[in-house]
């Protein structure tokens, strides 16, 4: 099969290279490089073609589109500090982007896969949450939610035209999907605290430490995927993708120093200090998975010591 994927050199889009490639497929990617990294996908480039350019160009992703047989939307402008401080940016690559994605894959009949997030949710407190739960966003002067409205607008574009125009479109919510590749640049919490202990350097807590989290191995979130793009059965769903054990933050940072003996201190920062105007967090973010569970039959398999584990093993190579 011919599969386009879009952000393919980044962190998620790269590991789904890995499986499909070695599954026979017949990968092509299209990344503007300015999250994702051509290191990610160095082991690769006699297997896949690679496009270096940006989803808003209609002509570009047009082609790759109609020469292909599946697409895995994948590219988004991502990362909390990456949205407060390019906020335009990001609305324009994470909304207008993806309908020239999805006009492309109306326009030439395309199966399509479309990468959501678990900050579709908001800040709603009823936990754990579910594909119907609702959509609780604070403020638009607190510049995080901006995310959070592009992806729930580019949602709102599929499910469109999946009505009206019977695009076979499925939409994953992932869930803090953690795993080698990933970087702590844009804010994600286990790259960052991991990379923190492996040099023995403080590791900053934000707020008081107690807002709880669940993470997924990548690989879980990779297979969770590929398996929802082959199942017919999916076409016009949308899935949480997450993984299981929920945890506070100030206990991750505890853990991440039992697990790698470091010698590392823990250190609280607020928000202000961190992140400046712009940010509101939220206490909990809990998948429900039942859906996944009972439709695909999948669970995840990787739990959160071997994540960390895993990060630590692959990070402490580059240090």
């Amino acid at each position: 099969m011919k599969i386009f994927i879009t952000g393919g050199a980044g962190f998620i889009g790269s590991h789904l290279c890995d499986v499909l490639v070695s599954s026979g497929h017949e990968v092509t990617i299209l990344d503007n490089l300015s999250t994702g990294s051509l290191k990610n996908i160095e082991h690769l480039k006699q297997s896949i073609t690679v496009n270096n350019g940006d989803i808003r160009n209609q002509e570009l992703v047009e082609e790759i589109t109609k020469n292909s047989d599946l697409v895995l939307h994948m590219a988004a402008t991502l990362g909390v500090d990456n949205i407060l401080e390019n906020p335009i940016d990001s609305i324009s690559t994470n909304f207008y982007g993806s309908e020239v994605v999805l006009n492309a894959a109306v326009k030439y009949d395309r199966r399509i896969i479309i990468a959501s997030t678990s900050e579709i949710y908001g800040k709603n407190n009823n936990q754990p949450l579910s594909e119907s739960s609702d959509r609780v966003i604070g403020n638009p002067q607190k510049l995080r939610w901006s995310y959070s409205d592009a992806k729930a607008l580019e949602e709102a574009c599929a499910h469109f035209h999946f009505l009206n125009s019977g695009l076979k479109v499925t939409t994953v919510r992932f869930f803090n999907t953690v795993g080698p590749r990933q970087t702590g640049r844009y804010g994600m919490v286990i790259p960052r605290f991991v990379k923190s202990a492996l040099t023995n350097k403080p590791i900053n807590v934000f707020g008081d430490g107690k807002q709880s989290r669940v993470f997924c191995h990548v690989v879980d979130a990779v297979r969770a995927v590929i398996s929802i793009a082959f199942e017919d059965k999916t076409i016009g769903e949308v899935f949480n993708i997450g993984g299981e054990g929920e945890i506070s933050i100030m206990e991750l940072a505890n853990r991440i120093i039992k697990l790698t003996n470091s010698k590392s201190s823990i250190r609280h920062t607020s928000y202000d200090e961190a992140y400046g105007a712009g940010f509101e967090d939220m206490q909990r973010r809990v998948p429900d998975l039942t859906k996944i569970k009972s439709m695909l039959n999948w669970t995840p398999t990787i739990n959160l010591n071997e994540i960390i584990l895993d990060v630590a093993n692959s990070m402490a190579k580059e240090i």
